[in-house]
């Protein structure tokens, strides 16, 4: 499929597919006249790549761990070094970190909403 067809049907602009490209993170073959030609595949491999930017990675990260990943269902290939495994981790752990500032902050929010209720309702 052309780059066109693939951001249609990723919702990625044709710009990020040729920055993912550049990246090593997607591949295309070239028709005789030069347009890229994309897998059928390349569709589950630019969502994953979403997902993974997403969480939080970088494009060299990313390009490490996409080798480790089957694109159809995002399950672990058999291809991960201890090394990948290492740095993973520590993303994990950035991202758990993330989700307990978020917690943080909602429960912050949380409180404002009801103090700010309260108020409302008791100013009526």
């Amino acid at each position: 499929m052309r780059i066109g067809e693939l951001a249609r049907r990723t919702g990625v602009s044709e710009r990020s597919l040729r920055y993912y490209e550049t990246q090593g993170l997607l591949t295309a073959d070239r028709t005789p006249g030069g347009h890229r030609d994309y897998a059928d595949g390349a569709v589950d491999r630019v969502i994953r790549i979403q997902e993974f930017y997403a969480a939080g990675l970088c494009s060299a990260k990313i390009a490490e761990l996409l080798p480790c990943v089957r694109d159809a269902d995002g399950g672990p290939s058999a291809i991960a070094t201890p090394r990948l495994v290492t740095d993973l981790s520590v993303e994990r752990d950035r991202i758990d970190r993330k989700i307990d500032e978020l917690r943080r902050s909602r429960e912050v929010l949380d409180d404002v909403i009801a103090t700010a209720a309260g108020e409302t309702a008791s100013g009526d």
